[in-house]
C-alpha cells in the first residue's frame, strides 16, 4: 500500500546539507537539461481524460503538473536574474495553488508548456552554466519562508522539483496500468 507521503513526495523531499561541488551542480544541470525531454515523454500518448486525473486524491491533475512546472520554472529563472543582477533583491513569490486553478492551468493543451519548456530550459542552463562563483553564491531573499537562499542551492531545489512532478506523472501511469 503507498503511503500519503509517499504519492505527495515520490523521490522524497529536497535535501542538500554540505558544500556544494562543481561535480553536484554538474548533475543538477544535466537534470535541468533533461527535464523538458523527460516530462513529454511521461505525458507521451496520454489522452484528455487522463491528463485531467490527479496524481493522487486533492492533487492537482496531469495537465495542471505540466502547466506548474512551466509556471515555477519561469518564476525561478526570473528570481535567478534578479540575484545576478541585484544584491541581495527580495523576490515575489506567488500563490501556486491559485495559478493552478486558473483556466490556462486546467484545460490549456500540455504542449504548450511543454514547448515553453524546452526553450526557458534552453535559456536558463545556458546562463547558470555561465555562472562564476561568486554568483552561484548570490543569494536573494524568499518573504514566505523567511529565507535567504543560495543561487547554487537554487539550482538543485529545481532539478529536484522537476524530477518530483514528472515522478507524480510516471508513478501515476505505472499505478494506473497506463
Amino acid at each position: 500500500m503507498i503511503t500519503e507521503e509517499q504519492l505527495k513526495y515520490p523521490i522524497g523531499e529536497y535535501s542538500h546539507e554540505g558544500k556544494i561541488t562543481p561535480e553536484q551542480l554538474q548533475v543538477w544541470l544535466g537534470q535541468l537539461d533533461e527535464l523538458p525531454g523527460k516530462l513529454r515523454k511521461a505525458v507521451a500518448g496520454l489522452e484528455d481524460w487522463q491528463l485531467d486525473t490527479p496524481y493522487r486524491e486533492g492533487g492537482w491533475t496531469v495537465r495542471q503538473v505540466v502547466h506548474h512546472l512551466a509556471d515555477s520554472h519561469m518564476n525561478s529563472f526570473t528570481r535567478f536574474k534578479l540575484a545576478i543582477t541585484e544584491n541581495g533583491p527580495t523576490i515575489r513569490p506567488y500563490d501556486e495553488k491559485k495559478w493552478a486553478e486558473l483556466v490556462d492551468s486546467r484545460t490549456a493543451p500540455v504542449e504548450w508548456s511543454l514547448d515553453w519548456l524546452e526553450i526557458l530550459h534552453q535559456r536558463w542552463c545556458m546562463l547558470l552554466r555561465s555562472l562564476t562563483t561568486e554568483q552561484l553564491h548570490r543569494t536573494f531573499f524568499h518573504p514566505d519562508s523567511v529565507e535567504w537562499i543560495r543561487l547554487d542551492w537554487n539550482i538543485g531545489m529545481y532539478a529536484w522539483h522537476g524530477n518530483h512532478h514528472t515522478a507524480h506523472i510516471t508513478e501515476l501511469r505505472k499505478r494506473m496500468n497506463w
